[in-house]
């Protein structure tokens, strides 16, 4: 008897961290997020229903072009639970990204919450993911437009556009907030700044590589 209840408990352990695992179903037909509340809870509080708009439910402009002109040369527009309330507790976003010409990149990053399926609209992109230690594999592909590629959850992933014109894709994530952590900026340029000796001997680098690198990223973290 006892070793059965081992068992189911155990099961129920395992049941129950997969269900939340991933954002929280929704238990009615909406849940419009309530951006004044100030109840914090995981996740955002639901609007009363009777004060819902088809408003809550719309965002306008991701037929506009985001501005590729800084460094990496590329722009996401991401439509969140933060931007689209309606979107609370569906367990979906939309991003938009736009790659300048002749090197546009959307640089290596992880997003912790989601995983993400990019079509390409316009030009060709050079994407890939990265498996977890110890293989570190990498699986890679050229898109053209039509092509459609998915990053699994928290690997780190990029996209680059290696063509001459500009090119355009969006990406579903499976997340109301996915998150984002872009390697670089984290690593070189934390607040307050990871040690100099951890870096040093992480990346096998010397002082004044590390130094360097951390100026270039601490102001665009």
């Amino acid at each position: 008897m006892a070793t059965y209840a081992l068992v189911l408990f155990t099961f129920l352990a395992l049941v129950s961290s997969q269900a939340f695992a991933s954002d929280p179903s929704p238990l009615q037909d909406f849940c419009v997020a309530d951006m004044k509340s100030e109840v914090f809870v995981n996740g955002l509080v639901c609007k009363n229903p009777k004060d819902v708009k088809a408003e809550d439910f719309f965002f306008p402009g991701l037929d506009k072009a985001g501005d590729t002109s800084k460094n990496p040369g590329s722009n996401v527009t991401l439509v969140n639970v933060q931007k689209l309330a309606g979107l609370n507790t569906l367990g979906i976003s939309l991003a938009r990204i736009d790659f300048a010409p002749n090197g546009g990149l959307n640089p290596p990053h992880i997003h912790p919450r989601a995983t993400e399926v990019l079509t390409v609209m316009e030009g060709t992109l050079y994407v890939g993911f990265v498996t977890s230690a110890p293989e570190f594999k990498l699986f890679s592909k050229v898109l053209n437009k039509g092509d459609v590629f998915v990053f699994p959850q928290g690997l780190i992933h990029f996209q680059f556009n290696f063509g001459a014109v500009p090119a355009v894709a969006f990406a579903g994530l499976s997340s109301q907030n996915p998150g984002l952590v872009t390697v670089a900026n984290a690593v070189f340029g934390s607040n307050p700044p990871i040690s100099d000796d951890v870096l040093t001997k992480a990346f096998q680098l010397d002082k004044k590589t590390v130094d360097w690198l951390q100026a270039q990223f601490s102001n665009s973290s």
